[in-house]
């Protein structure tokens, strides 16, 4: 009997301690995986801010600082600003290693009030905006190149953008699929974004060589110096670094939170800096300050004037990077939304996890569908322009058919004529 009694202690203490391993098991199944390293950290943060801003920003920068020595300054400070900002978000990623930017710091901080009106302002708003900007960028520069030498139609951009949202779709699928695919596409557009910087600044450094430096000399002739101007190129300088907190959206999913995110930060941010200031030199090698303000697109008027025949390159590589920028943003999106539906301050089902996949694919979803709303309210600005155009054309195009018809019929009366005449 106490043989049997020993075994039977020691089956359910085994029973117990699988129904434990299970739970254990069935815990780690909807957790966020410590599956971001490094070097995924690092192209996160350089591929979402290399977005679309220094193809775009550089006349903005330009037209308010007013002249090339300042312009530069701009960026180079801007760069600084924005390496010091990220530097104080890796301390605060480092003793709060939460993911959701700043909301947690926001909740531990001044509670739950303002932690909840941040985390509802960035969801329904500031993201789908963004990512709303990105797909206006991405259809102005997939249409530049159909018009050249001049801007495509407004009605041509936004609608190719209404159409443009369906790559965000695919987008999100990669990030609902898996955490280690979509890191492995950020990866390969960032490696692609530094191919076309390499490549304009290559081009830079050739025609400076070659003496191409007119743009240089009296480089502070025209300074503005007013400070409503500068602080607006500081603004725009500021939008094209916008992307260095990114990180600290997914620091549960980094793999050594305390070490990764500061070295992501410090290799990262001044990697951006030195690849906008010399993209900004290669410019101004190329384009006096008039012909930039006046280019419809920056960086494919730079194309044709350098990489001709080749310059078809430029407008490609932009595509994927406003892609990838599209997909690094995606991806931090969708934390922001688990947070707070994990908090309470979204409705719960948005907190799920997919046990098989590890991705937060409601959160995901739900922000992919704010996206949609986003892009085509701004698409739809411009729809009584369209319909309007669409109107004239239809109209125009009836008027010139019952012209050709009435005079064709005409010509037959006459001809009729002529021959009972004769």
């Amino acid at each position: 009997m106490d043989e049997s009694g020993i075994r039977k202690r020691k089956e359910s203490q085994n029973g117990s301690t699988d129904l434990t391993k299970d739970n254990k098991e069935v815990v780690k199944a909807v957790a966020l995986q410590k599956d971001v390293g490094l070097l995924s950290g690092i192209c996160l943060i350089v591929g979402t801010m290399i977005g679309s801003g220094i193809f775009i920003s550089p006349k903005s920068v330009l037209l308010y600082s007013g002249a090339v020595g300042p312009c530069l300054l701009i960026w180079t400070a801007c760069g600084v600003l924005s390496t010091l900002g990220a530097l104080c978000y890796a301390e605060l990623g480092t003793m709060i290693t939460k993911s959701g930017g700043e909301y947690p710091y926001f909740m531990e901080a001044f509670g739950s009030i303002v932690a909840y009106l941040y985390s509802w302002t960035t969801i329904m708003v500031l993201k789908p905006s963004s990512f709303a900007i990105i797909t206006l960028s991405f259809a102005e520069y997939a249409s530049t190149p159909f018009y050249p030498g001049c801007s495509p139609p407004l009605i041509v951009t936004k609608c190719l953008a209404a159409a443009a949202i369906q790559y965000v779709m695919i987008i999100t699928s990669i990030n609902c699929l898996s955490v280690k695919l979509a890191s492995y596409v950020q990866n390969f557009f960032t490696a692609a974004k530094l191919v076309i910087i390499l490549v304009i600044v290559g081009a830079g450094i050739v025609l400076l060589a070659q003496g191409k430096t007119e743009n240089f000399s009296n480089a502070f002739d025209g300074t503005a110096t007013s400070f409503g101007a500068i602080g607006l190129a500081f603004y725009n300088g500021l939008w094209a670094y916008d992307g260095w907190s990114q990180l600290n959206f997914i620091t549960e999913e980094l793999k050594n939170p305390v070490r990764d995110l500061p070295l992501a930060i410090v290799i990262g941010i001044p990697l951006v800096t030195v690849c906008y200031v010399l993209v900004n030199v290669a410019y101004f090698t190329v384009m006096t300050t008039t012909e930039l303000l006046l280019s419809p697109a920056v960086a494919v008027t730079f194309g044709d004037r350098v990489l001709y025949p080749a310059s078809w390159i430029v407008p490609l590589f932009v595509v994927f990077s406003t892609f990838g920028s599209a997909n690094g943003s995606c991806f931090t999106a969708g934390r922001l939304v688990y947070v707070s539906g994990r908090e309470g301050h979204m409705v719960k089902i948005l907190s799920y996890i997919n046990v098989k996949r590890y991705t937060p694919a409601p959160a995901l979803i739900f922000n992919v569908s704010l996206t949609h709303l986003m892009t085509h309210f701004v698409c739809i600005l411009i729809w009584p322009q369209m319909i309007s155009h669409l109107l004239f054309k239809t109209l125009y195009g009836v008027y010139r058919v019952m012209k050709n018809a009435l005079s064709s019929f005409g010509n037959r009366k006459c001809a009729q004529r002529v021959r009972a005449t004769f």
